[in-house]
């Protein structure tokens, strides 16, 4: 059994309306930016094949505010399933910009049925069941990461 490695949870949530300042993407972190606000993600980064086809698998607790990356070479179609996960989780699924095409909310924790996150994906974060729902995060909010392209995000590192 693999454990997660992220250490405390780590929240930073700062509301609309609230001064910002520029931040510097980090590769252990992920920013949502909505109609909410913005939420900060600890993140554990999968941007190898095996990685990947790892994933959250056989991880039995994950704090809060973490989650896991996936980053792919290229955009392109991805499906996800549950197999061998026992927790629910969250599917943020995002093009090469960073801008979230679909979100697929509680997965059900050992379930083979595959969940398609759309064409023309690059980035999907994993995030504890509910948590999207929670903070109103919907398609057409964007993240950003040091692993995105920066000349081609929608919310470059450094943007306020």
């Amino acid at each position: 059994m693999r454990p997660f490695v992220l250490g405390a949870a780590t929240a930073l949530m700062v509301f609309a309306g609230t001064a910002q300042q520029a931040w510097a993407c980090r590769a252990d972190q992920v920013e949502i930016r909505g109609d909410f606000g913005t939420v900060r993600f600890r993140i554990e980064l999968a941007d190898t094949p095996a990685e990947r086809a790892q994933g959250l698998m056989f991880v039995r607790q994950m704090p809060q505010m973490s989650g896991m990356l996936f980053v792919y070479e290229r955009p392109e179609s991805v499906s996800f399933w549950m197999e061998n996960t026992p927790i629910p989780l969250d599917m943020i699924f995002a093009d090469a910009t960073g801008t979230i095409q679909r979100v697929h909310a509680e997965a059900v924790p050992f379930d083979r049925t595959p969940i398609p996150g759309g064409d023309g994906i690059q980035y999907v974060l994993e995030i504890n069941g509910g948590l999207a729902e929670s903070f109103g995060i919907t398609a057409g909010d964007v993240m950003r990461h040091s692993a995105m392209m920066q000349n081609i995000a929608a919310w470059p590192c450094g943007a306020p």
